[in-house]
Parts: C-alpha cells; structure tokens; sequence
C-alpha cells in the first residue's frame, strides 16, 4: 500500500519504518527542513533500539523516503496518517493544534480521488468528526474517511511493540476503510478490534488512564510498606500472580514520566471535567505521582537529616525510562532540583540522556555530569538510583563501596536486593522496602 505518515516523532516514524518493513511504500513528512535532512542520511532524531538499522535499510530499497512536501506526499498516498504532538495545555487539555493545521492542509492537498486519514496521535473524543470537517472545509469535493487507529507503543521498545502488538484498535464507519486498514495491519497480528471512532478515540485514553493508575496504585502500597516494614516487591509478587490483576505496571518506584501518562491522565481528567464530570479516582492517581518523586527526598532527610549543606549526591539515571533520552515528566529534574535547593551539590550520569538534561538543568556550580558511572560516585555522600538502566542494575556492591565517601544507597527503582546490601555494609533504602 502507498501511506503518508505526517510527523516524524517517536509515533510517526517507528510507525511509518514499521510499515515499509512490511513491504509498503511509506512517505514521512515533517515541517522541519533540517530533521528531513537528517533523516534522509540515515541520522535518527531520537534514541530507540533497532530503528535507524530498519530506516537505513528501507530507504536502501526505495521504500521510505522523506520530504517536506506534504502535497506531494497526500498525492501519491492512499493512506494519510496524522501522527503528530499533542501536548498538554496550560489547562491539561490536550493541544489540537498541528493536528488540525494538518488536517487543513491535508484539505488543501486532497483533491478529489479518495483517501483515508487516520488519527495516530492521541486525540480527545470527538476529533475525528472536527478533522473530517476541517477537511472538506478546504475541499467540498473531497472523498476521504476519516479513522482512528490509536497506537500503543513503548518508548525504548516501540520497533518490537509495533511488530508484536498485543491488539490493533481500528475506529471507522466505513467498511471500505475498515477492510483496506484491517489489511495495512493484518501483518502485525490477528487481534484487531474494530469499533466506531468515538470508542477507538477512548480506548487510547482509557488504557494509558488505567496504566497509570496501576503504577499510582502500587506507589501508594509501597509507601505503607515503608511505614510498616513490609516489603512492596514480595506484596506486587504475590498480587500479580492473580490473573484479574497480572504482574505488568507493578513495579514501585518515583511515578510515572515520559510523553504519554502525565499528558493522557490530564487530558481524560478535563475530558471527563468538560462534560461536567468530576473523574475522582484518576485526580487521585495524578496526585499521587506528583508525591512520589519526592519519596527520595524523605528516604535521604531519614539518612542524613535535614541539614544537607556540604553532601554531594550521585543520581543515576536522567530519562523518565530506560532505553530512552526521553526526559519529558522524568523524575529525576524534580528530585535533583529539590537536592540543590535543600544545599546538596548533585553530580549526575545517565547512557543517553545528558545532552537533553543540560538543556533543561545546565550545569553550574551545583550540578555537574559525569562521563561515566565510576566518575559520578567517586566521593560521593550518597548513590541515589532514579532509572534502572541495566549499567546500574548490573554494578557490583564492592565497585560501589570502593567509590562512595560514605556506603549509602537510595534504590528509587529497587534494582537491588535489601539484604544483600545492607550484608554488604551498605545503609540501604529502596522504595516499600
């Protein structure tokens, strides 16, 4: 098949690579003159495991090309993707615009032979019906159908999600769009749900909500834990082992980061607000994300109590997740801000993620970087662990005394284990632990 994809993020161009790989001839289009020219060079804007291999590769073959001609791209396509950024507004409501200044100017470009456009960006309920509008107020005489084919990708594994999706959800009232999408994705998987645009629309929403909740949930058991000496990781065991509940999203920690949680909780909680419904149970959840970062904050005033002027913390780990320079919600710009205010002096390391964090946090006499983890610890008061790239996951209890002042760990991830630790000679503190 012949597809536009429009935007070339983490959703557009994982998706539109995706699908040349699959053998269809696939047109990215971006705004951005210089991202175009990277990307035509086989240069990746972002950091995801096995993508620029599999961009290389498909233009090697004619497959994937990009421009920024995006009336030449709705052209020659039958297919036309919409998979660029929503971002939350001041108001937590989802920020429509470049969805709908691209649907204008897919209005623009149309002509009158038929099309699908289908919604990959997550979208508030109803936006389907204002795209199509949009549409046909630029071209009365167009033949398009408007779709909702949300996507449920993971930063830091979104190539093997694409391939290996656990359903594909496929929002439509025309049957000739639903056999034409059903057959764009029946490579990927037989589990492909199809359903009217509102409800495809929602489930995207509904399903990062719920996401997110899990996490919130187990954040709140671990905190009682804490205050009664159980153990979270033995009670989200022993939970997940029930099958109506599973183990996935029960991992404790500091909260949940990135581009899609904090936004898409927002979004569903003034969604629900709009229509004049006051969504509890997800203000909650919310809540209690913007709490747990701070646990740190509470595990390191219970080592050192609350005169830290003088001490240096070593922070491993800058992006909300591993596998990602993604730093958008990441927990680490809260508590390493709170550290400096509270006179800590912060050096931290993350694989990846530096260059975005100095563009956020640079460095001064309070924060550093470091090039490598053995620099980062070396003198350092305190190792606090914020994301649990496999580097951190895999160091050695002797490595660590050898460089830190004083043998504490503060394990915001519980990557390692409480007894082995404190075995070892180490003031231990994971979260529920």
């Amino acid at each position: 098949m012949k597809v536009a994809v429009v935007g070339t993020g983490y959703v557009g161009l994982v998706s539109g690579t995706c699908f040349a790989e699959l053998g269809n001839t696939v047109i990215c289009v971006d705004k951005m003159q210089e991202k175009v020219d990277m990307l035509q060079k086989g240069e990746i804007p972002i950091y995801e495991p096995g993508l620029q291999q599999l961009v290389v590769s498909n233009q090697e073959n004619g497959r994937l090309t990009f421009t920024t001609d995006l009336t030449s791209a709705v052209a020659a396509s039958d297919i036309i993707l919409i998979a660029v950024g929503t971002p939350a507004s001041d108001d937590g409501s989802a920020n429509m615009s470049y969805v709908y200044a691209v649907a204008e100017e897919v209005g623009e470009a149309i002509g009158s032979e038929y099309k699908i456009v289908v919604n990959k960006s997550t979208v508030p309920v109803g936006t389907a019906e204002k795209v199509e509008q949009l549409i046909k107020d630029k071209n009365a005489q167009a033949q398009v159908d408007v779709c909702s084919v949300p996507e449920f990708l993971r930063e830091g594994s979104a190539v093997k999600d694409t391939f290996n999706p656990d359903r594909i959800v496929i929002g439509t009232s025309s049957k000739r769009a639903e056999e034409t999408l059903v057959e764009l994705h029946k490579p990927l998987t037989e589990e492909i749900v199809v359903t009217d645009v509102r409800s495809s629309e929602m489930i995207k929403y509904a399903s990062n909500a719920f996401l997110a909740t899990k996490i919130s949930f187990i954040n709140e058991i671990a905190n009682i834990c804490d205050a009664y000496g159980a153990d979270v990781k033995a009670v989200a065991k022993g939970m997940g082992l029930d099958n109506r509940i599973g183990p996935k999203f029960l991992n404790a920690g500091l909260g949940y980061g990135g581009s899609c949680f904090p936004k898409d909780t927002k979004a569903i909680i003034h969604l629900a607000q709009a229509a004049g419904y006051t969504p509890e149970l997800l203000k909650a959840v919310e809540g209690v994300n913007e709490r747990q970062s701070f646990r740190i904050i509470e595990h390191v005033k219970g080592v050192f109590g609350t005169e830290l002027k003088g001490l240096r913390a070593a922070v491993l780990g800058l992006a909300f997740k591993p596998n990602t320079d993604d730093i958008r919600d990441a927990p680490a710009l809260k508590i390493i801000d709170e550290l400096v205010k509270m006179g800590m002096t912060v050096t931290a390391y993350d694989p990846i993620a530096i260059a975005n964090t100095k563009k956020v946090l640079p460095e001064s006499d309070a924060i550093t970087y470091g090039t490598n983890v053995e620099g980062t610890l070396d003198g350092a008061d305190v190792m606090i662990v914020v994301t649990e790239w496999d580097e951190f996951v895999k160091l050695d209890s002797d490595f660590m005394k050898s460089k830190l002042k004083k043998a504490i760990v503060i394990d915001g991830r519980n990557i390692y284990d409480p007894l082995e630790m404190r075995e070892a000679g180490f003031i231990y503190h994971g979260i529920g632990r």
